[in-house]
């Protein structure tokens, strides 16, 4: 098992998790699972399912935890290009509706009180 291992979405070491990673095991840095598809040594996007792996069951997002058996994680899972374009669509999404996009859900708990307010 590669011991070197990097988060495959931004790229953070891993090597203070301990090997072989849980379907819980989280990167440290971005929070997101490790234990996907795109994490993985079998993980191919020009092949059929995109995975190399002929037994293994068909997972259908390969960025959610799954309990697939044939998981190991990859060393070059990181893809610097992706993690680019990433960035690039959640600052151009930040442009559009604001740095305060996140807080909407805190809005919305106020709107939800003044409209209860109504009716007492």
């Amino acid at each position: 098992m590669p011991t070197d291992i990097a988060c495959y979405r931004c790229g953070a070491s891993l090597a203070s998790l301990s090997l072989p990673l849980s379907r819980q095991d989280a990167c440290p840095s971005c929070s997101v699972y490790l234990h996907v598809c795109r994490m993985c040594v079998s993980f191919d996007q020009n092949v059929a399912a995109q995975c190399r792996e002929d037994d293994a069951e068909a997972v259908s997002e390969k960025e959610h935890a799954n309990f697939c058996e044939w998981f190991l994680p990859a060393s070059n899972s990181f893809d610097a290009k992706r993690a680019t374009a990433d960035q690039q669509s959640r600052d151009q999404l930040e442009a559009l509706f604001g740095s305060d996009a996140g807080n909407a859900a805190s809005d919305d708990v106020a709107t939800n009180s003044d409209a209860e307010d109504l009716f007492k």
